[in-house]
């Protein structure tokens, strides 16, 4: 049971081949089996998920439908779920219950499904390989030596070990996209405002999104069928009209051009990711779709422009952690700026500190122009970038990530190298553009997934899904399964 897919477990459900209780349970045991390997969850919601069961089959039992009535699904670790602890897998936060649930947790409920627990994370969602987390790292289900690729790792290895049906995870610089690549799975970020951050705890404000993480394409649009549109308690929400989803998988997608960026196949690439890729490409070409190459020239400047604009704004976002209102409080004080100074010390990672460091020097007087204004403005030059390349293309094929999942560790303590993780994903949150992971081949040389990144322009992740949906239907690299 554990292994279905969210719309294989709706009709199992619907047909009474077993209840959601026996569903959730399933799931249970799955994570008692593989938890201490993976560590992908950093708690659990047993009691609430079996009542939320509960009720589902009793609604079941009605005759009563909803879109997500019985199912299984996890969310990353600082989507405020209600009396539910949120940590964003931070010290300053590990005793936080949130008093509220998130707009998308609320939709989640609505929508009937079960949550199980919040999974892991890098810290406040800094890093690209969950291993910047103050409980645990994370495993890849493919190889426990290697990470799953980070922020959204723990919601990315959970999917992989069918620790879940689907998870919720948040996408700054790619978060969704290079760990569901890592790790063999689905992940779709969203176009910016599409999905409401309302109780998503903030990294950086302007390029944060959650979006849905899942073993297929079809189950990636039901999830968006529920949690996307307009939120009035979400200043950035956009007030566009959400479509159907679902209707997107019968799209055909016979004579849409595929654009192909030539500064994405350079030499840091690893044969075995662009020779997935280029199979991938050859597919898409076997269903009618052509090929066009497009330039996107400033690509080279994304990585720096990126780490200027968000730790930018994290400097600003993480200030409210000062022991006042809520989280960590030093003990260790004799007067109130020792007590801010330690509180932060304390309750902060070295990642995080060195975001914030970043950050308030990016923003600080005499280099606010040189470096965050000059930021912005390269920005704007990006996002021109794939307005251009989409006069020529309906939508963009490149990789999600140069390597495949690289070592516990292994660059841990080499920062630019870890930023350079990124390298690929980061400029569709700068445009603010929606991008999807989609499972493309395992590598000959280390056996680990590849994933293909598509994009698209801005509110068209209908593209998105017709396009990955075909390529699923076409291939088997989504069936693949971890030994684990």
């Amino acid at each position: 049971m554990h292994s279905k897919t969210i719309l294989q477990a709706k009709e199992d459900l619907r047909q009474k081949k077993y209840s959601a209780v026996e569903l959730t349970e399933a799931v249970y045991q799955r994570i008692d089996s593989v938890e201490p390997k993976v560590q992908a969850f950093v708690h659990l919601t047993r009691d609430i998920a079996l009542k939320q069961a509960q009720t589902a089959d009793q609604k079941l039992a009605a005759g009563e439908d909803a879109p997500l009535l019985g199912i299984p699904i996890a969310l990353k670790d600082l989507i405020c779920t209600q009396g539910t602890r949120t940590t964003c897998s931070s010290q300053i936060l590990d005793q936080f219950v949130a008093p509220y649930d998130a707009t998308v947790a609320g939709q989640l409920k609505s929508a009937g499904a079960v949550i199980v627990g919040k999974t892991n994370m890098d810290e406040f969602a800094m890093g690209s390989s969950t291993e910047n987390a103050w409980h645990h790292p994370t495993m890849n289900p493919w190889n426990l030596e290697r990470v799953p690729g980070g922020s959204s790792g723990g919601s990315a290895a959970a999917v992989s070990a069918h620790e879940c049906l689907a998870a919720l995870g948040s996408d700054t610089g790619g978060s969704i996209r290079q760990p569901a690549n890592f790790c063999g799975v689905t992940g779709l970020k969203p176009t910016y405002g599409r999905v409401s951050r309302f109780g998503l705890v903030a990294f950086a404000s302007s390029l944060d999104q959650i979006g849905p993480m899942t073993k297929t394409v079809a189950d990636s649009a039901l999830l968006m069928n529920v949690i996307g549109g307009k939120d009035p308690r979400d200043s950035t929400s956009a007030d566009v009209a959400r479509p159907d989803f679902m209707k997107a998988l019968e799209r055909d997608v016979s004579g849409l051009r595929m654009g192909i960026p030539k500064e994405y196949f350079t030499s840091g690439i690893d044969p075995e990711v662009e020779r997935s890729v280029q199979e991938g490409i050859k597919t898409l070409e076997s269903l009618g779709m052509k090929k066009v190459e497009v330039s996107l020239p400033h690509l080279q400047y994304a990585v720096a422009t990126y780490y200027i604009i968000a730790c930018a704004e994290a400097s600003t976002n993480l200030s409210r952690y000062d022991g006042v209102k809520y989280g960590h409080r030093s003990q260790k004080t004799d007067n109130l700026l020792e007590m801010y100074m330690n509180t932060r010390e304390e309750g902060f990672g070295e990642e995080v500190k060195r975001r914030i460091m970043l950050g308030t020097f990016v923003l600080s007087s005499g280099y606010y122009d040189a470096y965050y204004l000059k930021g912005q403005k390269v920005r704007t030059l990006i996002k021109q970038d794939f307005e251009n390349a989409f006069e020529h293309c309906d939508v963009i094929v490149a990789p999600n990530a140069p390597v495949t999942a690289f070592k516990q560790k292994e660059r841990i303590d080499d920062p630019l190298k870890m930023y350079l993780s990124d390298i690929y994903t980061i400029s569709a949150n700068l445009a603010g553009i929606p991008g999807i992971s989609i499972p493309a081949g395992i590598s000959r040389t280390d056996g680990m997934p590849v994933g293909l990144q598509l994009m698209s322009k801005h509110f068209d992740e209908e593209s998105l899904i017709a396009v990955g949906h075909r390529f699923q239907q076409n291939t088997d690299h989504h069936l693949q399964q971890p030994s684990l």
